[in-house]
């Protein structure tokens, strides 16, 4: 009976180890044929169970054009999957008693402003992590103008007026992540970026991840960023989140970032230390606000989640009976995103070396079938694309709808030259119009985005940014009602005044 009962069990463990590996490789198949249809140049994915790493592999090429594979090791863009790790690192912090989640952010940080004194003197440290801190977005601070530094940037945010009542709403908010890193380092007498590589990737043996893109300078295995112009994909130049660091600066490989997976999996004591208390790994995914389907991702269409909530740098939403925890990265030409099913033990990553490829929500779900729910057939990416397409052609209805409402045979109200000048405002910074052989041309802080001003309608232009893939926009310029000249300008919604010349 007892040479049965072994025999049975290798059996079992053989069958078992058969079917494993049958899913590895039809979604190693799947995973390619995606990249193919989705126009991505190049991805790498890595797929942790049970802790074991079960893939870690590169598809297509590091640039489009050159026929360089992307491998295990190809460095790519983490972008906000970072948020997570500054919420782990702040997590150790706690764990040692030198801050709570519950501590006043100016009892750490005592210049730390927003425009209402009541949320500055109001906001606790796990509300910088929850984005419900009753501001808007305010990416522009970094993108318009990546010449900032991070207290320049935290500097402009007293100017910052609240968007919605302080935590009675969310808006998606970046720069609170950076004043959390600024948290950090306060507390830790360490910079942001030491502190996590210190007291995370190198515990983890992440020997390959990068706390910030200027520190990847001499890894030679890298991906380039791709942006898709007409119907053809073009390498754009490298963008960076540096300054807003804790927010999604992080660079990482699949082998590498599989590492963070398992942590996260909840496997926290590495090499016989504990890097993190169970306690504090179960309030880093504890929802703490729910999140509108309106604001949440297209894909809850498909999903059709009972709820949708956020936690401490995760989005997170149930599917099939499971609790996901999720989160994406992107910046201009990258794209990323990281899953979890910790109650399965399963966790993926995958990286993308072009704007916004979705198809990085169906190689998501489609793992969850294939690997926790032993499949359903259910093809993600043909739904994910039928989805993302229909949302590109209404934006393009929208855009032909805007050209169709354009005022036809109108000129400017003022002479070109009344237009040039310095534009000003103490939380957007400096715009400044210039007239150059007769058209217009804006340029944002010290230039790093600059758009030549094609009239529009009455005093009304259409931007033509100097790099192509950022498509076009509409900036307004308003006159003061008693003297009829130039008295502003609006781009984006943002609205500067003119300094008197």
């Amino acid at each position: 009976m007892r040479r049965i009962s072994v025999f049975a069990v290798f059996v079992a463990v053989f069958v078992s180890t058969a079917v494993a590996q049958n899913g590895v490789e039809a979604f190693d198949r799947y995973a390619e044929a995606a990249r193919v249809e989705w126009k991505v140049p190049g991805m790498a994915v890595t797929i942790v169970h049970d802790g074991k790493v079960v893939l870690a592999k590169g598809y297509g090429v590091r640039e489009a054009g050159k026929n360089v594979p992307v491998d295990a090791d190809t460095i790519f863009g983490a972008m906000s999957t970072t948020k997570a790790m500054t919420a782990v690192t702040m997590a150790m912090l706690v764990d040692e008693g030198k801050i709570s989640w519950d501590d006043k952010v100016v009892k750490h940080l005592p210049d730390f402003r927003v425009a209402d004194p009541y949320i500055t003197a109001e906001m606790r440290i796990r509300d910088l992590f929850t984005h419900t801190g009753g501001m808007g977005n305010a990416d522009f601070l970094w993108g318009w103008t990546p010449e900032l530094s991070e207290s320049e940037i935290l500097d402009r945010m007293q100017y910052a007026r609240p968007a919605y009542p302080f935590r009675g709403g969310y808006t998606y908010q970046n720069i609170m992540y950076l004043i959390a890193g600024q948290v950090i380092e306060k507390v830790s007498g360490m910079p942001w970026e030491r502190f996590v590589t210190e007291r995370l990737f190198i515990p983890l043996g992440m020997r390959n991840t990068f706390a910030t893109h200027g520190a990847t300078s001499g890894y030679q295995n890298r991906s380039s960023s791709h942006y898709e112009v007409e119907g053809k994909t073009i390498v754009i130049p490298e963008s960076t989140a540096d300054p807003i660091a804790p927010a999604g600066s992080v660079w990482s490989t699949a082998n590498d970032i599989a590492k963070w997976v398992d942590f996260m999996l909840g496997n926290t004591t590495v090499n016989g230390k504990q890097l993190l208390k169970p306690e504090s790994y179960q309030m880093l995914l504890r929802p703490q606000i729910v999140v509108p389907p309106g604001q949440f991702y297209p894909t809850v269409a498909l999903t059709k989640p009972h709820w949708t909530t956020y936690s401490m740098g995760w989005f997170q939403h149930d599917y099939r009976g499971e609790m996901v925890n999720f989160h994406t990265g992107s910046l201009a030409g990258r794209t990323a995103i990281v899953g979890l099913i910790p109650d399965k033990k399963f966790g993926i990553y995958i990286f993308g070396n072009t704007d916004h490829a979705e198809v990085r929500h169906a190689l998501m779900y489609r793992a969850f079938d294939t690997f926790v729910f032993g499949g359903s057939g259910r093809d993600w990416s043909k739904e994910m694309k039928v989805l993302y397409d229909g949302i590109a052609e209404q934006s393009k209805r929208q855009a032909d709808a805007r050209l169709a409402r354009r005022a036809a045979n109108t000129q400017p109200s003022r002479p070109l030259a009344s237009y040039a000048g310095r534009y000003t405002d103490p939380l957007y910074g400096d715009m400044n119009v210039t007239l150059v052989d007769g058209k217009l041309r804006l340029t944002i802080g010290k230039g790093a985005r600059s758009a030549e001003l094609e009239h529009w309608h009455y005093d009304t232009f259409q931007t033509k940014w100097q790099e192509s893939w950022r498509g076009r926009g509409l900036v307004s310029f308003q006159l003061n009602p008693a003297t009829g000249e130039i008295d502003s300008i609006t781009v984006g919604g943002a609205q500067l005044r003119r300094v008197a010349r």
